[in-house]
Order: structure tokens, then sequence, then C-alpha cells
């Protein structure tokens, strides 16, 4: 899966991972190969993803999140 975090600044990460969790604003949530389209907005928290074997923590106020054919692309406030 390629994961791409972006700010209004800058791209904050753009590459593969083995999966990744998201605050969402009904939740927090897990994306793993193959999961189903979405779209959901985000709320203050941490996003945490996992690549080449290390896990890695990004704090967020917000934004938006989209899921689709193995491509998860993350807006920011």
């Amino acid at each position: 899966m390629i994961l791409r975090v972006i700010s209004t600044e800058k791209i904050l990460f753009d590459g593969a991972v083995d999966r990744v969790t998201l605050p969402g604003s009904c939740g927090p949530f897990t994306v793993l190969e193959n999961h189903a389209p979405l779209i959901s907005t985000l709320l203050r928290g941490e996003i945490v993803y996992v690549a080449e074997g290390k896990e890695v923590k990004i704090a967020v106020e917000g934004g938006i999140v989209e899921v689709t054919d193995n491509q998860i692309v993350v807006c920011l406030n």
C-alpha cells in the first residue's frame, strides 16, 4: 500500500506501508492491504503507520483521508 500524508506546507510522508491507523471522526480505524474504498474526516490524534518493520507516529490536528486501490491519501488541516 502507498500512504501519502500532506499538509498545506509540505509532504510529511509518501511511501509504502504495511498498515496505517487513523483517528477517524467515528473512532480510530486501521487500513490494511485491499481495504474497501472510503472517505473519512480525521480528528486530533495520531496517525500510526508501519513501514519497513518500524512503527512511526505523526500527531495531527484533523483532516480528511481517502482510501482507494491500496492508496491512502491524508490531507491535514
